[in-house]
């Protein structure tokens, strides 16, 4: 851990603080890119990593945000159906585009864009979790009831 956050992830920890959260921001040596990675790095349950998937409406073009908890797979066709379009898998530059960070750092908040966000409800059984924050070193802890709060997001079944 470092005192000076790198600048994507002193955007997340900014977008916390100018949400009113007191969520502080950790930067590992260990790579959190992947949720196995993070549950390792941080030392909980693969479940706890709460991941930010992007998606994108084929007709639409829009950015669709997912959160998922590390072990499961979004359906996306159950997701399809629930937003009216098709989806497609985008490309690293549209996610950067549309959220400002890289995929592997993608957190749930501090987004170029306002994302559609849904929230898997598996990650709600845990006191606490885990999420991205900005950069593929870099996490917070947080409780399912703040991933709610500061992300407006809507809580779904993603199976």
């Amino acid at each position: 851990m470092t005192n000076a956050l790198k600048l994507s992830a002193q955007k997340v920890q900014d977008a916390l603080i100018a949400g009113g959260f007191s969520n502080q921001i950790i930067e590992l040596a260990d790579s959190t890119r992947t949720s196995v990675e993070a549950a390792i790095a941080v030392g909980c349950e693969v479940a706890q990593i709460a991941k930010s998937l992007i998606f994108q409406g084929r007709e639409s073009r829009h950015a669709i945000l997912v959160i998922a908890s590390g072990v499961n797979r979004v359906n996306e066709k159950r997701l399809a159906e629930l937003l009216g379009e098709k989806l497609q898998k985008p490309d690293a530059d549209f996610v950067r585009e549309q959220t400002g960070f890289v995929i592997g750092g993608v957190p749930p908040i501090g987004h170029s864009h306002m994302l559609t966000t849904y929230i898997d409800e598996d990650l709600l059984q845990y006191a606490e979790i885990w999420a991205a924050a900005g950069h593929p070193h870099a996490v917070f802890k947080l409780t399912p009831a703040e991933l709610v709060r500061m992300t407006s997001g809507t809580v779904i079944s993603i199976h």
